[in-house]
């Protein structure tokens, strides 16, 4: 298969980026390559380019607390093959990763052709895993918590810590009242990177709709950002 189109690679190690970049281009044929180095870039590049066929991302890289902000790019861009391309082994991280639907799991460690070959399997329309997934779990990673999520609505010490810098700037917004449209005004950002986030909030705090993360948000956030201005 010849993907022939534009893939995206979200990554803090700007080193790894032009690694894989190169493998995109020579072994799968992609003719670019948009690279970013937060998740909050990641989210705003996607929302202006409808032309990306495949994004990686990083798990370790600024933003990225949980797999549920993937699961809402998911949400918003069905057609995007999503995958996870971490230096993490852990079970419960891949484990995390499937739950929300991510397409695949690549492991950071394969080599040039072995990687290839899992993203090639992910453009086929396979969920890629890695061999480890089969192994035994320690009992450390059967302990291991989740990662930082807020479960609970009436909870008084919850903190936002998982929220990313742009996520939180758009539920304060949010709590506010403001329309998806004036908030994109507001944060000079197209409505399309709004929806994302908002997917990603809703996930992130659990709640079905805008009224549910506005009442959450107004939990969450210090009095001083919640309250609306003016």
């Amino acid at each position: 298969m010849n993907a022939s189109g534009v893939a995206l690679i979200a990554d803090d190690d700007e080193f790894f980026r032009i690694a894989l970049g190169f493998i995109l281009k020579s072994k799968l044929h992609f003719n670019e390559i948009i690279e970013t180095g937060t998740l909050d870039e990641a989210i705003e590049r996607l929302s202006e380019r409808d032309d990306v066929s495949l994004a990686l991302f990083d798990l370790a890289m600024p933003g990225m607390q949980s797999v549920a902000s993937l699961a809402a790019v998911r949400d918003v861009r069905p057609d995007l093959k999503v995958a996870v391309v971490s230096a993490s082994s852990r079970r419960s991280d891949i484990l995390s990763a499937l739950r929300e639907g991510i397409n695949g799991y690549v492991p950071k460690g394969l080599g040039a052709t072995d990687l290839a070959e899992a993203v090639r399997a992910i453009l086929h329309g396979s969920v890629y895993v890695p061999p480890s997934i089969a192994g035994r779990v320690s009992p450390a990673e059967e302990a291991e918590p989740p990662a930082r999520v807020w479960e609970d609505p009436k909870g008084s010490h919850r903190t936002i810590e998982f929220l990313t810098p742009r996520q939180r700037e758009v539920l304060q917004l949010l709590v506010q009242g403001l329309s998806n449209k004036e908030i994109a005004r507001k944060l000079k950002l197209g409505e399309g990177t709004v929806k994302i986030h908002m997917a990603a909030l809703f996930r992130s705090l659990r709640v079905r709709n805008r009224q549910e993360a506005a009442a959450a948000g107004a939990r969450l956030l210090p009095m001083t950002e919640s309250r609306p201005h003016g």
